[in-house]
């Protein structure tokens, strides 16, 4: 099993955006050296707690700082900018970063992003749909392009000024042929989106955000979608993102990772409970369709969705999500708010040195 790293990232309001953002890149050059195998990065245009507005502008700064780790974007928000846009700008990338580029996507679910876009009443995932279908065809077809798909919205030619003695016209393809790994968040519990995510052999990645009983039915439908496109399924293809806190000593695992007001963990999930509940998205915290919305408190948030502890408890709740979940390639840790930089930075060198060998050598046998 792999382990990558996620950031969304998330921070207090009154925090100072210049320090964060210098804070969010030393975490994933500290994921480089400690092995990490990828980093995903999400964005949001209107959240004040959440500082990367773009995520190829945020990860172009790490290329050169980093050596191994692959640069995912976690996700770019397709129904925002115009697939041409999004095709031009992540080939671009994938050639700066020689391959060590990841293609995450999502429709983008923040309301508050849609509304200042002038898209809140618009079908953000149909928008999604028909922005990478442009997009993969940008980069299969040779110019002048002319993708005119029934009921798409997008139409890309170049034919009324295509001159191919100068190049005119002409678009990047990817570094990586034919194109580099697409991923998926997802979120939905019994998503349907994650069935046509295997048909077109884009990975899932099962958001942090879910309670771990709802994760088969993640792996169920993309097992389906993969059958249904001829393939076998692979869980060396999904990803599970999970919140994880690991200390040399246990109380400080549980005071920093759940207990304490001012633990990031804690913070983290208040504003996650408030952010779904507006969205009306919070079934995911819940252990069945119908029940109360009172159960979905902070505490039984943290308590369900933080694994924390020493590296043996944590070894042992990965193994148990494990066969909770079925097995799966990639635990995908993520990352919180600098309250306590040591804490944060021996947390990662932990998870890397010591949990993912024990798991691994656990699974092996």
């Amino acid at each position: 099993m792999k382990h990558g790293l996620f950031m969304m990232p998330l921070h207090p309001q009154g925090r100072d955006a210049a320090q964060t953002l210098q804070e969010d890149r030393e975490t994933i050059i500290l994921a480089d050296q400690l092995g990490f195998h990828d980093a995903f990065v999400g964005e949001h245009l209107t959240d004040r707690c959440e500082n990367v507005t773009n995520s190829f502008i945020f990860l172009a700064t790490l290329i050169n700082a980093t050596k191994h780790i692959k640069l995912a974007t976690g996700t770019s928000n397709l129904s925002q900018t115009h697939p041409v846009l999004t095709a031009a700008h992540a080939a671009m990338f994938d050639h700066l970063a020689q391959g060590r580029f990841i293609f995450g996507i999502s429709p983008g679910a923040l309301s508050s992003d849609a509304e200042v876009l002038g898209l809140l009443d618009d079908d953000r995932n149909r928008m999604f749909a028909e922005a990478i279908d442009v997009i993969l065809a940008i980069w299969d077809r040779d110019p002048p392009y002319e993708i005119d798909f029934p009921d798409n919205r997008y139409k890309v030619t170049t034919k009324r000024t295509y001159v191919p003695e100068i190049a005119r016209g002409v678009m990047y393809k990817p570094y990586q042929k034919p194109r580099p790994e697409i991923v998926g968040t997802v979120v939905a519990p019994h998503s349907k989106g994650v069935i046509a995510m295997g048909e077109r052999d884009f990975h899932p990645l099962s958001a942090n955000f879910l309670l771990p009983h709802w994760l088969p039915s993640h792996w169920t439908n993309y097992a389906e979608g993969k059958r249904r496109a001829g393939k076998a399924p692979d869980p060396a293809e999904w990803r599970v993102a999970r919140t994880i806190f690991v200390a040399d000593d246990d109380k400080v695992a549980q005071r920093y990772g759940r207990t304490d007001e001012n633990s990031p963990y804690r913070y983290y999930w208040k504003q996650l409970r408030m952010k779904m509940m507006l969205a009306n998205r919070h079934v995911i915290f819940k252990m069945h369709d119908k029940e109360d919305d009172s159960a979905v408190t902070v505490d039984r948030l943290v308590d369900q969705l933080v694994i924390c502890g020493t590296v043996n408890s944590v070894v042992d709740q990965i193994l148990a999500l494990r066969e909770q979940a079925g097995d799966f390639g990639e635990i995908v840790y993520a990352a919180m708010d600098w309250v306590d930089p040591a804490l944060t930075k021996r947390s990662m060198e932990l998870m890397a040195t010591e949990v993912m060998p024990r798991v691994n050598r656990a699974i092996g046998a």
